[in-house]
């Protein structure tokens, strides 16, 4: 069970800690290091910060290799997922996923058929999310396989928290959270077909523009937009400043799939590279994520990865979906109009929090209402049982106050996957909200995970 004691236990506790103090200036210093995102409103485009609360989330070396083994578990399963829809299908054939969940998922794309990337990997990097319920149970309820972003985030906060207050890890037991760039560069590598690699990045104006550059700085890679690359003799080459020309062998892409190559996907995209998709099929390109990775972490498909771990691995899944529901089948769509007001439904089409609804706080207009939409489109949702997250205390105006949050672990996959000890805790700044998006106004926490 994730655990305080003996580390931050009360406001007295809190106080007597140059943390108390040092958390205003962690703030400071991230704003003054660029440490924000980007979201769109009202087709204006607007940064905002990070909101960092100094009391760490600790997760004990006992719960943690139980954590890490059900994600290797998890990644290895949804990798062969992938990899089998994109071939051969016999999860579809044999029955233990409809086809309609396949092929009218947005995130399914016919131009990855019998595309197999370098060593048949497909998430080198896994973005999981999972919830801790108050009777200490984990849940995975998101698995994020196209480009998972956050983990920047906690690793230059601990940065500057060292400085700011050096005693709060005196004498603890923590593993080191900078080593995550080595993990990613070793994945980068594992797969890398010949050259130099790049970060791959739609300019400052995108919502994780922080960490495609802190990341290009710590593992050495470039860091381009799409104009610097070029797409000659089935090779794909970056444009230095002097127009020198450099053979590029993995591209760690930031770039959403349909923007990726306006030849092959959305023809209006303006930040891909005409015909880099056609190079990656010849095999002479890494792309990190894979394209058509999105047909994994579909809101729909997350129902069926016990039954895929099953399938794939002949294993019983160490960590469990939250409990789901499935309009798509009678069953389920017959036991969620009779408990609507028990359960968070979600647009399977959304994410960063958006499309999530809570049947409790519904009108009895807007009840009966998506009630009928969730009839017409039962494909389009699922419905979710509302765990009681556990809460976790973050300082607010010098006081302890508890808040729902989340943990996104980092999986990376080489020859085998690799759990970063670490994480990144996402925590509602409204006490009344389960949602903790840095979208919808959250904040984060480090994660720390002890090492004894």
């Amino acid at each position: 069970m994730t655990i305080y004691k003996d580390v931050f236990a009360t406001k007295e506790r809190v106080e007597d800690m140059e943390m108390y103090v040092g958390a205003r200036d962690v703030n400071e210093q991230l704003a003054r290091y660029g440490v924000k995102f980007g979201i769109y409103k009202n087709n204006e485009f607007k940064e905002q910060l990070f909101p960092f609360d100094m009391i760490p989330r600790v997760i004990d070396k006992g719960e943690f290799n139980y954590l890490e083994e059900g994600l290797k578990q998890r990644v290895k399963a949804l990798n062969l997922f992938i990899e089998d829809i994109y071939s051969e299908k016999r999860i579809v054939k044999d029955g233990v996923i409809p086809e309609e969940f396949i092929y009218a998922g947005s995130g399914y794309l016919s131009q990855c058929e019998g595309i197999r990337p370098p060593k048949g990997i497909y998430s080198h990097i896994s973005g999981i999310d999972l919830v801790q319920g108050k009777d200490g149970e984990w849940y995975v309820l998101e698995d994020n396989l196209r480009i998972p972003s956050g983990a920047s985030y906690p690793m230059i906060a601990r940065n500057i928290s060292r400085r700011s207050a050096p005693n709060m890890y005196s004498g603890r037991h923590i593993e080191d959270n900078r080593n995550y760039t080595k993990l990613l560069r070793m994945a980068i590598d594992n797969v890398n077909v010949g050259g130099h690699t790049v970060i791959l990045t739609p300019g400052r104006h995108n919502a994780a523009y922080f960490e495609h550059s802190f990341f290009a700085e710590k593992t050495g890679a470039h860091l381009v937009s799409g104009s610097e690359l070029i797409v000659e003799n089935d090779h794909l080459y970056y444009i230095d400043y002097s127009g020198r020309k450099e053979r590029i062998g993995a591209v760690y892409r930031r770039i959403s799939d349909e923007y990726l190559d306006p030849m092959n996907f959305n023809r209006t995209s303006v930040i891909g590279i005409p015909h880099i998709f056609d190079i990656y099929r010849k095999g002479n390109l890494a792309l990190i994520n894979a394209p058509g990775n999105g047909v994994a972490d579909d809101k729909g498909i997350y129902y069926f990865v016990p039954k895929m771990i099953k399938y794939y691995l002949g294993e019983e899944a160490i960590l469990n979906n939250a409990p789901t529901y499935l309009p798509f089948y009678e069953e389920d769509m017959k036991y969620v109009m009779e408990h609507f007001d028990d359960l968070v439904l979600k647009d399977v089409a959304e994410a960063g929090g958006y499309g999530v609804v809570f049947g409790s706080k519904m009108t009895s207009e807007e009840k009966e209402k998506f009630k009928c939409m969730l009839r017409n489109e039962p494909r389009r949702f699922i419905a979710q049982e509302v765990i009681d997250f556990l809460d976790i205390d973050i300082m607010e105006k010098g006081e302890l106050v508890p808040r729902k949050a989340d943990l996104r672990a980092f999986v990376l996959m080489a020859d085998e996957p690799m759990v970063w000890k670490s994480g990144l805790t996402r925590f509602s700044r409204n006490p009344d909200s389960f949602i903790v998006n840095s979208s919808q106004g959250g904040g984060f926490k480090d994660t720390w995970v002890l090492s004894q």
